[in-house]
């Protein structure tokens, strides 16, 4: 779709949306939301990553670049379809305002298989036809996942360096072996998959048609126990064991004096780049399916990445390599044309990345909450903005506005206070006017700030691994109030329709 030169959104995972089934999914919450957006004269829903979530229940260590959450199959089409029965909540039901994953994956999962059981025996002839349509569709992707998944689950979900040696190494004459007999189950993983996708796209649709874009939110790194990772372990730092010998991470700064050690193999560009960067093109490809705009997390990667060795316990040990540059993203163009991207360009950059991000003409993002540690001369302040910027109050990484002012030195709420027009009671509202105010040409602010929630509903805390992408709203927190002064403030910024701000005499 096209989106108008000043928008302004939501950012809200799908997970924490509000269903009766333990977690946020493609159900009618999504739909209520997006009707929620419109009423607040948004045009924009940023997402984080939907594909399966993988070790501490992140969505950024997933068993798959391509394929998107089981969690996040709604129920509700499926009894309607009359594949499975209601579901019956285990005892106790679920917790309304947190993700208790591991109570809700094993049940969800088990209705799922209901669900498939359900299609194959009783499904329609067109519903059957519809799922071969669109299995034939992915198989560039699809056979890989589905028969890592079936084998996955026999394994007991072993990682894939640990089967034997020629599934592991997929040797031809096992892998056809292996399809026949795990036939069944590969067919399930598909079905959950087609759900998926024709879920996801009914709510992108439905979104669409009200004047709203969806923002994916796209990793740069793979797992290594994932699909893409045992199927083309040619495009990785790998030794003949199957283990990396370099690892992905970002280096100590304020945050943290270890830097982060996230463990993720990391690419060969060369041989990438001998294949015309194929794997990738298909990736933003499949990206784009999902999306209409897509944030690529950790953007300064593709200009230059900290490699970490593989047997060093923290990132603190590390090298900054080049990457593929800006021909990774000429070559996906030539396929794809024009790149609706977001540059997540944070952390330590470089003029080298700037030119990346610039010679591509991505957005870059701005945070809000960085804004006050320094001077007047900080890029993150608005008066520095240029136009074609993407400002957050804060990331699903950051405090909730309201827990940033509770922790932040007494010089940056003063600063803040001043700059803003705000005090600990309104700084959330404080710094989503001055976001919609900008000259930047997005908007976008966590549900969170947007209710003026304190850091007890932080989504994630980078560096640890308890506790997080768990964090689920309630209508009932909602009301009326916060939707009419998001749309009063996105009325008044430009970036909504005028008419929300109800002005006397004002017609409509």
């Amino acid at each position: 779709m096209h989106l108008p030169p000043r928008t302004s959104g939501v950012l809200l995972h799908v997970t924490s949306l509000p269903s009766p089934h333990g977690i946020g999914d493609f159900g009618p919450g999504a739909y209520h939301f997006v009707d929620w957006l419109q009423s607040a004269g948004q045009s924009l829903w940023q997402l984080l990553p939907t594909t399966p979530i993988g070790p501490a229940n992140s969505p950024y260590q997933s068993v798959s670049a391509f394929a998107g959450s089981p969690l996040m199959v709604a129920f509700e089409p499926l009894v309607a379809k009359g594949w499975m029965s209601a579901p019956q909540l285990p005892d106790g039901g679920f917790n309304v305002y947190r993700v208790e994953y591991e109570k809700v994956v094993p049940w969800r999962m088990a209705q799922l298989r209901l669900a498939a059981e359900g299609f194959f025996a009783r499904g329609s002839k067109a519903d059957h036809k519809a799922f071969e349509t669109w299995a034939d569709a992915q198989r560039s992707w699809l056979d890989d996942y589905g028969l890592f998944m079936a084998l996955e689950t026999v394994h007991g979900g072993q990682p894939w360096w640990t089967w034997a040696p020629k599934l592991r190494d997929r040797d031809a004459a096992q892998m056809k072996a292996a399809r026949r007999t795990h036939a069944a189950e590969i067919r399930f993983w598909e079905f959950v998959q087609w759900c998926f996708d024709t879920q996801c796209a009914a709510v992108k649709a439905y979104a669409n048609e009200r004047g709203i874009g969806i923002v994916g939110d796209l990793p740069i790194f793979i797992a290594h126990h994932s699909a893409d990772c045992w199927a083309r372990p040619d495009l990785y730092f790998l030794d003949d064991n199957c283990q990396p010998t370099v690892v992905a991470g970002v280096p100590p700064d304020v945050f943290s004096v270890d830097g982060q050690r996230w463990g993720n193999p990391l690419y060969r560009w060369d041989r990438m780049a001998e294949e015309n960067f194929a794997w990738w093109t298909a990736r933003v490809c499949r990206a784009l399916e999902q999306a209409d705009v897509f944030r690529i997390d950790h953007f300064r990667g593709f200009a230059g990445y900290w490699e970490v060795p593989a047997s060093a316990p923290t990132a603190a040990t590390g090298q900054w390599v080049p990457g593929p540059g800006q021909a990774l993203f000429e070559a996906i163009e030539r396929e794809l044309g024009s790149l609706p991207i977001i540059a997540e360009d944070l952390g330590v950059i470089t003029p080298d990345v700037v030119a990346l991000r610039d010679g591509c003409n991505f957005p870059g993002m701005r945070i809000l909450q960085f804004a006050f540690g320094a001077d007047g001369d900080q890029e993150f302040l608005p008066h520095n903005y240029v136009p074609h910027t993407v400002v957050y109050t804060g990331t699903h990484d950051n405090e909730t506005v309201r827990g940033w002012w509770h922790n932040a030195p007494e010089r940056e709420r003063i600063y803040a206070g001043t700059y803003l027009a705000c005090g600990e009671h309104d700084v959330h509202w404080g710094m989503i006017r001055a976001a919609a105010n900008s000259v930047a040409s997005m908007a976008i602010f966590p549900l969170q700030d947007v209710l003026g929630l304190d850091g007890s509903h932080r989504m994630n805390l980078p560096g640890s691994v308890e506790g997080n992408w768990a964090w689920r709203f309630d209508w009932h927190m909602v009301g009326s109030e916060p939707g009419r002064v998001l749309g009063v403030i996105t009325a008044a910024s430009g970036r909504g329709p005028f008419k929300l701000l109800n002005l006397p005499g004002q017609p409509g």
